[in-house]
């Protein structure tokens, strides 16, 4: 997987998955199963029927972070995007599927902190951004090349 070079306020993490794009939507969308192949989710809790509709909410808790509440912005072909919001600082978070062939894919994942103290905010939580997005990356991976995968990384 690779990092790319980002503002400082984003984070993204590529992978390519030996897997059909389709596929790794599936698992990607399947919120409450994350928890399942990525130690950075401890549960999602959906608050909406229909999770893949602009404005949908979950709750989403994770280790070593409070929990939040997260929107979604953008729902669109293998692509979502949701925001979070506290007083101080705006958080987006993007996932994305581009199809490489038939039977492979690149999903990326980025996270971005804007409005007042979004700078301070990122640059503070920079090494658990980074090694939450890795982690998520290479659970997506594992999920979507085995349906049998569940993440043994500890936080």
């Amino acid at each position: 997987s690779t990092m790319e070079r980002m503002p400082r306020n984003v984070f993204s993490r590529s992978v390519d998955i030996a897997a059909p794009a389709d596929r790794v939507w599936e698992v990607m969308t399947d919120f409450t199963r994350w928890k399942e192949w990525t130690p950075t989710v401890t549960r999602i809790d959906a608050l909406d029927a229909d999770m893949l509709r602009v404005g949908s909410r979950a709750r989403i808790l994770q280790p070593k972070l409070p929990p939040a509440m997260w929107r979604l912005t953008v729902v669109s072909t293998h692509d979502f995007t949701w925001v979070s919001k506290s007083p101080m600082v705006t958080v987006t978070a993007r996932h994305r599927i581009e199809a490489l062939g038939p039977s492979s894919c690149r999903a990326t994942l980025s996270i971005q902190f804007g409005s007042l103290f979004g700078g301070v905010v990122a640059w503070l939580t920079r090494s658990i951004n980074e090694r939450y997005l890795e982690l998520e990356a290479a659970g997506l991976k594992g999920r979507s090349e085995n349906p049998a995968f569940v993440s043994t990384e500890k936080i």
